[in-house]
């Protein structure tokens, strides 16, 4: 027990740290931690702003320790299962993806803090983004909707990116909605649905409505495994730079877009 972050990132027998402090404190804190020769691992979303976490992966490189993003969600067997499939079923046409709970309006709430950079697009969202993404990659022009609450943040966001291939991903979030979460994939081969893709506690993934067997797991064990490996075979994790970089430009520009009402182009 150290008494102060400065303390535990003094300690030599302090090998790496995860950073789970509220999004605003992500980069500076893992810079700090990156200088004091710590490999990171940190709690998504990184950041909201493109530059932000090309910075935070330059003090990686500057160090000579690994930086990650904690999307934990990519680790389970699920995830995978999904990405396989998506192979199978493509070209694809529509991706759509859902997160959001009913988180109660208290202002003591970092989630509700705008200072924090709270709000529903940075504490679930960014997983409805990591999997379009994922599943169809980087987007070309994004547009975005929002729905004010707490302290200047989103309560409700929903927005549409357009991938190469006139693939479209839409999704949308929230603070003030029955507890939801899945993934739809439709391609010109069939459609796949993950009805709990993001914990992945009770798996369960379709392809054209007949159940595809997944492996339960554990993706923060998973995730804890990659990152530990990487740091002792010294490789690169399965989450590196290009990822966090492109999370965080897809983020910047959907605020950007539901600030301005226009949409926003990327390439």
């Amino acid at each position: 027990v150290h008494g102060s972050y400065e303390e535990l990132l003094a300690d030599d027998d302090v090998e790496a740290v995860y950073v789970p402090l509220p999004n605003s404190l992500h980069v500076p804190w893992t810079v700090e931690a990156l200088e004091a020769g710590k490999h990171v691992l940190c709690e998504k979303p990184l950041t909201r702003r493109a530059a932000e976490a090309e910075r935070a992966f330059d003090a990686a490189e500057r160090a000579g320790r690994l930086l990650m993003e904690a999307f934990m969600w990519r680790y389970h067997p699920q995830t995978e299962a999904l990405v396989r499939l998506a192979g199978e079923i493509a070209p694809l046409r529509v991706v759509r993806a859902a997160f959001g709970f009913t988180l109660p309006d208290d202002p003591a709430n970092v989630r509700w803090q705008g200072g924090l950079e709270g709000g529903s697009l940075m504490d679930v969202g960014c997983y409805c983004v990591s999997a379009l993404r994922l599943l169809a990659g980087e987007p070309r022009r994004v547009s975005g909707e929002a729905v004010a609450g707490g302290d200047g943040v989103d309560r409700r966001f929903s927005g549409v990116l357009r991938f190469d291939g006139d693939v479209l991903g839409l999704f949308d979030c929230g603070f003030d909605v029955p507890a939801r979460g899945a993934i739809e994939v439709v391609g010109e081969g069939g459609t796949l649905v993950a009805s709990d893709p993001w914990h992945g506690v009770s798996p369960r993934l379709t392809r054209d409505g007949e159940e595809v067997p997944v492996e339960a797991a554990n993706p923060y064990g998973r995730e804890l495994q990659d990152f530990s490996a990487a740091i002792r075979e010294t490789r690169a994790p399965r989450l590196g730079r290009a990822d966090a970089v492109g999370q965080a430009r897809a983020i910047e520009a959907l605020h950007a877009a539901a600030a301005s009402g226009r949409s926003v182009r990327l390439a």
